[in-house]
This record gives C-alpha cells, structure tokens and sequence, in this order.
C-alpha cells in the first residue's frame, strides 16, 4: 500500500491490546512502538531509559517528581534545570512525532492519538474486554491470584487515566476519543484483529477527497 499508515492502539490492562498492536503491525507491515519509544525519548533528551520508564503513563509519578533532583541524565549529571513534567513528556510526544515521520507505525499507547492529532492518517483504536477476562489474562502474565489481578488492573488503568486526561484534556477510554472501540473479549484476540484489519483496510481504501461525517471530538 502507497498510504503512510499510522495506528494508535489505546488498550485496558488485560485485554491483549499489545498483542493485537504487534498483529497489526505485521499485517501491514508497520513498526511497533510500545515501551520502544521510550528508550528514543531517552536518546532525544539526554535522560536515562529508567526515568522513562518508571514515569511510563503515571501522572501521579510526574507530580511528584516535580522540580525534585534527581540524577538520572545519561552522563551522571543532575537533571535539566529546565526539567518539568511538561518537558518530560514533551520529550516522549517528540520522539513519537519523529517515528510517525520515519515510516508506518503502529503505536501502544503512551498518549499518541492525541500527539499525532493533526496527522490525517492516523487511525486510533481502543482494545477493552470484560473484567473477567481480563483478571484471567492478568493472572496468566503475572502468576498472582485473581484478587491482586484486580487491583492490579485497577490501580494502573487509575494511573493510565490519569495520565491521558492530564496530558490530553480528554477522557481515557471514552468512545468520542477513538474511530473504534472492540471488546477482544467477544471474539477472542485473533478475530478481534482480523476485524480491526478488516476496518483499516476499508479506511486506507476511501479516497482522500472523501468527505466523512461525524469523526472524532
């Protein structure tokens, strides 16, 4: 396909976003970045993969970090003067930016429907399912009972929100915020991709002249 492709994949914890995000990616031959772009953000800005990391879609981390030192730019030295939850996460949304320039991508996460807002090719997906199957998945990955599953799922996807509203001004997971919102607990994670493809194919195949009612607030 001659389309710059770009697919935002939003996800609940347990619902098998990331898997779906990688199916994708093959399916039409994007890059995938999950906690990838975080190790670019690093690069572009000089602060270590860590701090990325343990900032990874936490606004409450953020907040309390505000203007405190810490030494965790790449060359041993304490941070930027300038340094604020704002520059950090302006960081991230650069290194988001500059992969979506580079080439086909599919991205989990990490606020880049929003990001890439302007981008008239991006499609931006979210991935829930049932909090059964979901506490099912969870107790899989992590080899914990269904109760720390739980709270497990429900303290991240607080700390999820938090971050996307802060960032975003949006609501994390609300319909208006996406083109399509899948349950992959119906179908199961396989058909669910099939039918995520299916919906970016019909999308890749309108022209571009094609005017479109409704669409994303």
């Amino acid at each position: 396909m001659g389309k710059h492709i770009i697919i935002n994949v939003g996800r609940q914890i347990g619902s098998g976003g990331r898997i779906i995000a990688a199916r994708l990616a093959e399916t039409f031959g994007c890059k995938l970045y999950d906690k990838e772009i975080l190790n670019l953000a690093a690069r572009e800005s000089g602060f270590c993969e860590k701090f990325f990391e343990q900032n990874d879609e936490k606004e409450s981390y953020l907040k309390s970090l505000f203007h405190a030192h810490l030494p965790f730019l790449t060359d041993g030295a304490f941070y930027k003067p300038a340094f604020s939850q704002e520059n950090l996460y302006k960081f991230q949304s650069d290194a988001i930016r500059k992969a979506a320039a580079e080439g086909n991508c599919v991205f989990v996460g990490r606020t880049a429907d929003y990001v890439l807002r302007d981008h008239k090719e991006c499609i931006d997906l979210f991935i829930t399912a049932s909090m059964e199957a979901r506490i099912k998945a969870v107790c899989r990955r992590r080899g914990c009972d269904r109760a720390t599953a739980a709270k497990y799922i429900t303290k991240g996807e607080e700390e999820r929100a938090g971050y996307y509203n802060f960032f975003t001004g949006k609501t994390w997971g609300a319909a208006t915020s996406y083109d399509f919102c899948i349950d992959s607990s119906i179908l199961g994670l396989d058909a669910t991709a099939d039918v995520l493809a299916d919906y970016i194919r019909r999308r890749l195949a309108l022209s571009d002249g094609a005017s479109q009612e409704g669409g994303k607030e």
